[in-house]
């Protein structure tokens, strides 16, 4: 991995930029849209020409942060000046739009997982930070931006999302602090709470019911792995990005280290979210995969129908929770 370039680079580098496109990760989560808001936002009231070029749907439940940022317009700036990529440092991660990442001018990358291989120019790479928007939020200090309500309430988005509203073992006390300090600039966390985690859809609710009550259990209940198929979508009515919050269903069950949601992305293609609870190390299966992430947090996508995939992952976890049992 390429070693890290100082704020003060990237910000003059930003400061120098007129048109850029922000790269989020394929699957966009609440780290990824709300950091890429939170960095459009600053871009913009900057007087620049900046989007977030996205190639998938965005879930409903963080729809509320797009208020004209999105596209999905390749050609929106044909030769950017600088291309930044955001919670997210493989080309895997964003397949579609690789091509076009590497038309800037000049490239960066701001990401948090230690997985990230530093394919940009200029990189931040922290695996440290609980989520990326704190990174972005240390970026935008060092440009000097100041700070409104829409920019306070994506970052909160971001690192909410990726500490398990402050739950998961990634919380520091460097989040409680920069959410703080958000709070001056006219956080509404109780409006972004009720959009994140009090909207789900009733085909959604049905849609875990359904995957969830088909659940194997493996290794006296340490291993729970669950499947997503398409049939089921087409049964309730659900969106693929609706299901995420399956596997941390699964990893809060008594017992359960690791939990795996396993997705179906066509016949001979399947999506694996990936998670644990106290001691195992997930990033590794994954990237012995091909994917990537956090030690309890990470993915990776098989070319398998999603019965070989599963049988696939399951041999991988058992590996995973014998090695650190010993075994």
């Amino acid at each position: 991995m390429k070693e890290n370039s100082s704020y003060k680079t990237l910000a003059e580098i930003i400061n120098s930029s007129h048109n850029i496109l922000l790269f989020p990760h394929i699957n966009i989560d609440g780290d990824a849209m709300g950091s890429s808001v939170a960095m459009c936002i600053a871009l913009r009231n900057m007087g620049k020409e900046a989007y977030i070029l996205l190639e998938d749907e965005i879930s409903d439940n963080l729809l509320f942060l797009d208020d004209g940022y999105v596209t999905r317009d390749q050609n929106i700036i044909s030769n950017p000046d600088l291309t930044i990529c955001i919670d997210c440092g493989e080309t895997s991660r964003f397949p579609k739009r690789a091509d076009k990442f590497f038309t800037g001018k000049v490239t960066m990358c701001i990401d948090h997982h230690g997985t990230s291989e530093g394919i940009a120019d200029y990189n931040i790479i922290e695996p440290d930070a609980a989520a990326t928007g704190e990174l972005v939020y240390g970026l935008l200090k060092v440009m000097d931006i100041e700070f409104n309500k829409e920019i306070s309430n994506s970052l909160f988005t971001s690192i909410t999302m990726d500490t398990g509203n402050f739950q998961y073992a990634n919380t520091t006390s460097k989040s409680h602090q920069i959410v703080a300090a958000l709070y001056k600039h006219g956080l509404e966390s109780n409006k972004v709470s009720i959009n994140i985690y009090e909207n789900n859809s009733w085909a959604k609710i049905q849609t875990e019911a359904i995957v969830l009550a088909g659940t194997e259990f493996v290794l006296d209940g340490k291993i729970a792995i669950a499947k997503v198929t398409a049939d089921i979508l087409k049964k309730t009515g659900c969106k693929m990005n609706e299901t995420e919050s399956i596997v941390t269903i699964l990893r809060s069950i008594s017992g359960v280290e690791i939990a795996a949601l396993v997705k179906e992305d066509g016949q001979k293609k399947t999506r694996v979210s990936l998670r644990s609870k106290k001691y195992a190390n997930v990033a590794k299966t994954a990237v012995a995969l091909g994917g990537g992430g956090h030690v309890k947090a990470a993915g990776c996508t098989i070319d398998k129908n999603i019965d070989e995939a599963a049988e696939i992952i399951k041999k991988e976890l058992i590996k995973e929770i014998k090695r650190h049992n010993g075994n």
